[in-house]
């Protein structure tokens, strides 16, 4: 779980999160869980702390940055 701090924007579950450390881009998959304390959570908006589990990457550091999109179709 990497423990973050929304600072522009909102999160929501299911949205794709881009892992970058640097100027290195180290994942891109699915956002799976949202965290506030310890309940489970669809979203959390700009300005609050939350934890962040993603599918297939969890070597997160401090400073990493993790945006956050979804992908609508129309």
């Amino acid at each position: 779980i990497a423990g973050s701090y929304v600072t522009e924007g909102k999160l929501t579950r299911n949205s794709i999160a881009v892992v970058t450390r640097g100027k290195e881009e180290l994942f891109k998959g699915k956002l799976s869980s949202l965290k506030r304390f310890k309940d489970d959570v669809k979203q959390v908006d700009s300005g609050y702390e939350c934890g962040i589990v993603t599918d297939g990457f969890s070597a997160f550091e401090s400073g990493d940055l993790i945006e956050c999109f979804q992908v609508e179709e129309g």
